[in-house]
């Protein structure tokens, strides 16, 4: 943070007369509350500190109670500003505080220390007496010691004329402050997000490039069982542990053949020969299906792309990549999509088997989305008979939209209990007793 700027953003602090409440949002984030509801967030990361401000509800990722946490709620919640001022004109911007009790009123200082390697916030008495802080830094690591019970020493102050920056709106500022390093978030995580994505779907175009062809699996099949015949004819001349064995053709013409291993017993040997070429011919006729399968993963990775793409939100992409929350005996079908919202587990099908196999596992309160009138992937919440929130279903209801076409506007998806809904052929449903949430993408 440049000192011009902190200057500024002091003179703007300058304007509260309280401090409703303060508490951790983030393992470096400080959250305070002012006047008339003004929420102003401190962010101590030591590589990238700053003041902003955001529309957007930052809550707490769990609940802070170390003892800095105890002392910031004890010592600064609720307290009256005397005054906020920048330390030895350096980045280390101060609150005086004033906290009230019934039998006493005690003075605090709350102080952000903008200072690079050892960027801090810290409570002092009015003796300038460490109480708590955010980092505690011993005497090995700096001169200057921060230490509970320690007095905090100044830092020394450094010779140079400052640049000036002037800001026009400190309000526009504070709120600018946060989208710049939120567009930088957002971007470093899509970039992670596309990369894991663009890794899975190398792997699959792989291996679609390396299928076989079908033809050649039953020209192969065709061969062996040819040649498997011509064993069994010529099966008396065929002596144990023949590495090349010479066979009569129907013509009367030689073939030299050389078996996979050597036999000690020749009577298994054509029977081998038949069942690699049963498995071969199986294996063509099976290859469209394997192909299919492989085609119908493909384009789902490509949508989930475009989705992480187009999306402005990072909680929206952490939705869409969720930390594994299943046991280790619990398996997820490759066929499946598994995302988990507020504690819901929401599944969504891949193709026509995960549509199937979403069907066939839910449970009768279990809530059954589709696009409707449109062909659509399936997504279903598990809702354990709990009544589902709003936002759930939107998500889902969203998730429905996004893996189900790449086209813009309006949509609407119809959703319902998985007991109104009536399997027919493959994938293909009826349904009733449906609401209807209409989804813009």
């Amino acid at each position: 943070m440049k000192l011009s700027h902190l200057k500024q953003i002091c003179l703007y602090l300058k304007q509260f007369k309280q401090i409703s409440s303060i508490y951790r949002v983030d393992d470096n984030i400080i959250k305070a509350v002012f006047d008339k509801g003004n929420e102003i967030y401190f962010d101590l990361t030591k590589s990238n500190s700053k003041i902003f401000k955001t529309d957007k509800n930052l809550y707490r990722e769990k609940l802070y109670n170390a003892p800095f946490d105890i002392a910031l709620s004890k010592k600064i919640n609720k307290s009256k500003i005397q005054d906020v001022f920048l330390v030895n004109d350096d980045k280390i911007l101060r609150f005086e505080c004033m906290q009230s009790h019934s039998y006493k009123k005690e003075l605090f200082y709350l102080q952000f220390e903008f200072t690079g390697k050892h960027t801090n916030i810290i409570i002092l008495d009015k003796d300038e007496v460490v109480v708590e802080a955010l980092r505690h830094i011993d005497i090995y690591s700096s001169y200057r010691e921060v230490k509970v019970g320690h007095k905090l020493l100044p830092l020394k102050k450094k010779e140079f004329v400052p640049k000036e920056y002037p800001i026009d709106d400190i309000e526009r500022f504070l709120y600018d402050e946060y989208k710049k390093d939120y567009q930088k978030k957002l971007q470093s995580l899509k970039t992670q997000k596309l990369s894991l994505l663009k890794k899975n779907l190398d792997k699959l175009l792989k291996r679609l490039d390396e299928l076989e062809d079908e033809n050649e699996l039953l020209k192969s099949s065709e061969e062996l069982f040819y040649i498997g015949n011509l064993v069994l004819s010529n099966l008396h001349n065929i002596k144990p542990y023949q590495k090349e064995i010479e066979l009569t053709d129907y013509d009367g013409s030689k073939i030299l053949y050389k078996p996979e291993k050597l036999y000690e017993n020749i009577s298994r040997l054509p029977d081998d020969i038949f069942s690699k070429a049963k498995r071969l011919r199986q294996k063509a006729k099976n290859l469209h299906i394997e192909k299919e399968s492989l085609l119908s993963k493909i384009e789902h990775i490509k949508r989930f792309m475009t989705i992480v793409e187009e999306s402005d939100e990072i909680d929206k992409i952490e939705l869409l990549f969720p930390k594994k929350q299943q046991s280790k005996k619990e398996k997820t079908d490759e066929n499946l999509e598994v995302f988990y919202v507020e504690g819901y587990k929401i599944l969504l099908g891949k193709n026509e088997k995960g549509n199937i196999k979403l069907l066939k596992d839910a449970k009768a309160k279990d809530i059954w989305f589709h696009l409707k009138d449109m062909p659509s992937a399936h997504v279903l919440v598990k809702t354990d008979k709990q009544n589902i929130p709003q936002n759930v279903l939107e998500f889902a209801a969203k998730l429905c939209v996004e893996f189900s076409t790449t086209q813009k506007g309006s949509f609407l998806v119809d959703y319902t209990k998985r007991q109104d809904v009536k399997a027919q052929e493959g994938a293909n449903v009826l349904y009733y007793n449906y609401k209807t949430i209409k989804i813009t993408r």
